[in-house]
């Protein structure tokens, strides 16, 4: 399915996109209903999970998911957004179409149902999720080793750097200082991907920017 956008208006704010997703996520045949279970906003991305059940009280049989315990059935769902002139459009894709987008959060996960096919595109995508919501968020002062060496704009590259922060205005932005240069760098959670805890040292002030900013003087 390709991208559908809204021409009247309708979403304009978060609000407004939360409740068009359930309402998306939301319908009643002579036979099932769907109704949304949770949904969740990563990025521009929203991820949901619905839940299917038999209005008549029986048990949903499914090809791709493991009925639960209640009978009933929940799935997961991508919705990829965005706005364009003003007007608000989204892209819906269910877990079994192997959606590239794999950030759903984890108490959104463990609503779904089990799957039948462990090696069904299902199962790959959530798999990515797990992934995603298994690379660690540092502390202040944690010096750590990346899987692989990054290479930086200036064609140099890093492996084991230290978790710092800079600060633009009022606002405290993550950085990592380079253990081999003593320079500052902004990574990407992605580029955390496998990487290992070398030595931590949490503080509220960051002595490795400290020590940085003090050898530009």
């Amino acid at each position: 399915m390709g991208w559908l956008f809204y021409t009247d208006g309708r979403v304009k704010n978060y609000a407004d996109e939360k409740a068009e997703i359930a309402r998306l996520c939301t319908s009643h045949g002579d036979t099932r209903k769907t109704e949304l279970v949770k949904a969740c906003k990563v990025g521009s991305t929203w991820y949901a999970a619905g839940r299917v059940t038999n209005l008549d009280g029986t048990a949903v049989e499914d090809v791709t998911y493991v009925t639960d315990p209640d009978g009933s059935i929940t799935f997961g769902a991508v919705f990829l957004t965005r706005y364009d002139d003003g007007c608000w459009g989204y892209k819906d894709m269910e877990e079994s179409a192997g959606p590239v987008e794999s950030r759903a959060p984890l108490s959104l996960l463990a609503l779904l149902s089990d799957l039948k096919d462990p090696d069904s595109y299902a199962h790959a995508w959530r798999q990515r999720c797990w992934d995603w919501a298994a690379i660690p968020d540092y502390a202040e002062g944690d010096k750590i080793r990346l899987a692989a060496p990054v290479t930086l704009t200036d064609g140099s590259t890093c492996q084991i750097v230290t978790a710092t922060h800079y600060r633009r205005g009022r606002q405290k932005r993550r950085c990592y200082r380079i253990e081999e240069t003593g320079g500052l760098v902004r990574l990407s959670k992605a580029s955390l991907e496998g990487s290992e805890l070398l030595s931590s040292a949490k503080g509220e002030a960051s002595p490795v920017l400290a020590e940085f900013l003090a050898g530009q003087k």
